[in-house]
């Protein structure tokens, strides 16, 4: 049995997984110009399916062209899409022991731009960019003027993510999950800094919500009954007249209603006004605000580096899951090496087992085993 929290197991619909411990989902800018996944993508999300974590994201997908955030993001608005993903995806089952989640995204009015290491520039439609899809015409500072979705233009979006999540079901992923945040297209719908819109999906805090629930309906519906469906939200926007964490609340309430299992708190991209105190886990107040306030579970993510940390989140009940992202990059053994600290088992694929510690002469981890044993005897 785990000792905690943090390797215990938590099942959502069908679909259990063997720990609280999920990888983020990464941008890594290294698709081909169609979208399709590269050898990069066999390497980068097999390396992280044998990390001993329990649940791996591909990075933000995009659902539409225009929906990328540079020319060479991952892409799933084709059915061509689907065999390479597959193919990820079979490696990675082949390998290792995570269960697989792909994050569906649009980029809205922060697409067309330049890869990071060139400084993520803004490129304008036909200069090597595109046409952006926003709420309004309101750009990002510094950024082009995107086009305003029309009627028929939310009607493309929406099916879109419909016609991703069966995709993603075809490729064969365990979960989806639906990026509505960091100032991209859905989580420009809720922030006053994007939406400037009078119709039906503008203005109030009920009708700014109107579109990213109707977009999450879609998916739902598309996607198995069984899987697993969640949402990452900023939970706030940083600023004094942005989206705020109680609008989040009453934003999980409503998708809580429309079936969704967890939501992932982070926070902040829809302005460069923003004011974010950055340190160690400044964003898991925002994870256990929902998860108490909706009764929903939920990811904490932002600067969760320690494991002590990691399972004090976890066991305090401030949150159900912890997301590792950059962290996970710079050191992809974490998760087996929060085992080795916590005395816990984890995945580890045979070809590796002889690097584990209890295999090594002198065996350092026997005495705490042994004394772990003789105190559970004793309770017993």
């Amino acid at each position: 049995m785990p000792k905690t929290t943090l390797f215990s197991p938590f099942s959502l619909r069908d679909v259990t997984f063997d720990n609280r411990i999920v990888v983020s989902p990464m941008g890594q800018y290294s698709a081909d110009e169609n979208g399709f996944a590269t050898s990069w993508h066999t390497m980068h999300l097999g390396h992280l399916a044998v990390s001993g974590a329990g649940l791996v994201f591909t990075e933000a997908t995009a659902v539409e062209p225009r929906g990328r955030v540079s020319g060479r993001c991952l892409g799933i608005w084709s059915d061509d899409h689907v065999a390479g993903l597959k193919e990820v995806v079979g490696f990675c089952r082949r390998h290792g022991g995570a269960k697989l989640g792909m994050q569906l995204a649009h980029s809205g009015r922060k697409g067309s731009v330049t890869v990071p290491w060139e400084k993520q520039q803004g490129m304008e439609d036909g200069e090597g960019g595109w046409l952006m899809a926003s709420p309004s015409a309101v750009p990002y500072p510094g950024r082009p003027v995107p086009e305003a979705l029309d009627e028929a233009g939310l009607r493309e979006v929406r099916e879109a993510f419909a016609a991703a999540a069966r995709r993603a079901d075809a490729a064969g992923f365990d979960v989806i999950e639906i990026h509505n945040a960091h100032g991209y297209l859905l989580h420009s719908f809720l922030s006053p800094h994007a939406n400037a819109r009078t119709d039906a999906y503008g203005g109030s805090r009920e009708n700014r919500m109107r579109f990213p629930l109707e977009v999450f309906e879609a998916v739902r519906a598309a996607w198995p009954a069984g899987k697993p469906l969640g949402v990452r939200v900023s939970s706030t926007d940083w600023t004094p007249d942005g989206w705020q964490p109680h609008d989040t609340v009453a934003f999980a309430h409503e998708l809580k209603a429309r079936g969704c299992d967890y939501i992932c708190a982070s926070s902040g991209g829809s302005s460069p006004d923003q004011k974010i105190p950055v340190g160690p886990g400044y964003q898991v107040p925002f994870a256990d605000q929902v998860r108490r306030a909706a009764d929903i579970p939920t990811m904490a993510v932002g600067l969760i580096t320690k494991p002590q940390q990691a399972e004090d989140i976890l066991k305090s009940g401030q949150a159900d899951f912890v997301a590792l992202g950059r962290g996970m990059l710079y050191e992809p053994r974490w998760a087996w090496h929060a085992a080795e600290h916590f005395g816990e088992e984890v995945y580890f694929p045979p070809q590796y087992e002889r690097s584990h510690p209890s295999m090594r002469p002198g065996d350092f981890l026997k005495p705490f085993r042994e004394s772990a044993a003789a105190a559970q005897a004793k309770a017993s």
